[in-house]
């Protein structure tokens, strides 16, 4: 954290995730606020902050940070809390204490008692809070993903993606730098080792070996031709652990996705870019993966392209409560698979709780695309992306060819044109005649019309709904 981003951070003022401590001296109170925040959705206590926002700093010796590791011994059970150094000048440094809480663990207590955070102030838990959560707590370990892995051991786990996630972790500041490099500790660390044995989460984030025991950890594939599933140019069904999956629809995208081409200002040269703004489509790739419910077995991440869509399928229905209406707005944070979900997060794909569906809409409102669109049907939930302008098709009664389709493409930028105009605007113009004869047959598949005669005759598009 840089010393703009601190200032930034202490203007935001006090709340439910942010306390100012002047020093150390407020060591114990500090310790209780951080217990509050993990069992709410983890903060920062800034050390060398004053209650009016003033950064006073404070010297940070070897003897300041023994007595913090000591306090955060007594956390119970044993907590992740991120320690940070920022140095304003003058041997003094502003302490950052980060919590960052694990929904598995809920509720935390420090020192023998559970605390809460209600806005900027930390009190001590209710009884009947504490009793709750010990509930959700002792029932999240019936959860598929919080089971054990029946014969499966370390062997079967791809170590060097363990060592990737710590790695990561630490570089987000979301795993503390003592983490290590073991990969039975960090597991451990991570909820996803128990008793020496990885549980479904592990499998589904880190496995090597998926059947006959896991066919859900898949990932199924169709770029098709036109706007049903009739026909394809290229389908695929890989099993692996999430990452690789992720990779592997990122690259099908770049191979498939539809290109929209646009003039660069001041260069008059065409730039080529996907049509959906890649992070959106990863954003929502992410958010299937974490989300979907692994207990169905034959189920699958799907990802659909058309010519005049595209699509996001996952197995499993909304959490009681949300409708799909609600990811366009606030919302609370519910992931059907916790440990999963907080590996994203540590590892920095997840930047903030709640807030992926929003920000999947906000690219593509960006990029001067429509809203996309959110459903739940037969079991499954669904994103669907829907472009801002025409997608020349690649198939009507037979395929059409690049040229074709190109055409198509420059007659979507107006309302008619004559063909002089459509040839300067093609890529690699084909001689008048041949140009003649690719409109005709376009009109004969009813793609475009003609209107006029002679040199006044103009081309237009032939725009149908899309279905």
């Amino acid at each position: 954290m840089s010393n703009q981003e601190l200032a930034s951070l202490i203007r935001q003022g006090e709340s439910d995730t942010l306390e100012f401590k002047k020093s150390t001296a407020q060591l114990r109170r500090a310790m209780e606020t951080l217990c509050g925040m993990l069992n709410g959705g983890g903060g920062k206590v800034l050390f060398g902050v004053a209650p009016d926002g003033r950064i006073t700093g404070q010297a940070v010796s070897d003897k300041t940070l023994r007595e913090v590791a000591d306090q955060l011994r007594r956390f119970e059970p044993p907590a992740t809390i991120v320690q940070r150094r920022i140095g304003i000048g003058g041997n003094r440094d502003v302490l950052v204490l980060e919590a960052l809480p694990d929904p598995e663990q809920r509720p935390y207590v420090f020192d023998g008692r559970p605390y809460q955070r209600v806005s900027s102030t930390t009190s001590v838990m209710p009884q009947q809070t504490y009793q709750r959560l010990l509930a959700e707590r002792a029932g999240s370990r019936l959860r598929w993903e919080n089971r054990p892995a029946e014969g499966y051991t370390l062997a079967n786990l791809d170590t060097e993606e363990i060592l990737r996630t710590a790695r990561l972790g630490i570089a987000a500041g979301r795993l503390p730098e003592s983490t290590g490099h073991d990969p039975a500790d960090i597991l451990h660390r991570l909820g996803l080792l128990q008793d020496g044995t990885p549980n479904h989460a592990a499998v589904v984030l880190f496995g090597t070996r998926f059947l006959p025991d896991y066919p859900q950890c898949q990932l199924r594939m169709a770029r098709f031709r036109g706007v049903s599933k009739s026909e394809f140019f290229d389908q695929r069904q890989i099993e692996g652990h999430v990452f690789q999956l992720l990779d592997e629809a990122m690259l099908f995208l770049r191979r498939h996705l539809p290109v929209a081409g646009r003039v660069v200002p001041g260069l008059f040269e065409r730039e080529d870019e996907p049509l959906f703004p890649l992070e959106a489509l990863r954003e929502a790739l992410v958010n299937a993966f974490c989300h979907r419910d692994y207990a169905v077995a034959g189920g699958a991440v799907s990802l659909a392209i058309y010519d005049d869509r595209l699509e996001i399928w996952s197995d499993g229905t909304l959490p009681a409560g949300l409708t799909p209406e609600d990811l366009k707005r606030d919302h609370p944070s519910k992931p059907r698979n916790p440990l999963i979900a907080r590996v994203f997060y540590l590892r920095g794909i997840i930047e903030q709780w709640g807030r992926g569906t929003q920000k999947i809409v906000e690219l593509c409102v960006r990029a001067g695309h429509p809203e996309p669109e959110f459903g739940q049907q037969a079991g499954s939930v669904w994103v669907r992306f829907l472009p801002s302008g025409y997608i020349a098709p690649h198939r009507v009664a037979h395929d059409l060819t690049q040229r074709q389709r190109e055409i198509l493409q420059v007659l979507s930028r107006r309302p008619s044109m004559p063909m002089r105009e459509i040839r300067t605007e093609l890529e690699r113009p084909p001689s008048d005649r041949r140009l003649r004869e690719e409109l005709l047959h376009l009109k004969k598949l009813g793609l475009v019309s003609l209107s006029g005669h002679g040199r006044g005759a103009t081309w237009s598009l032939v725009r149908h709904e899309n279905k």
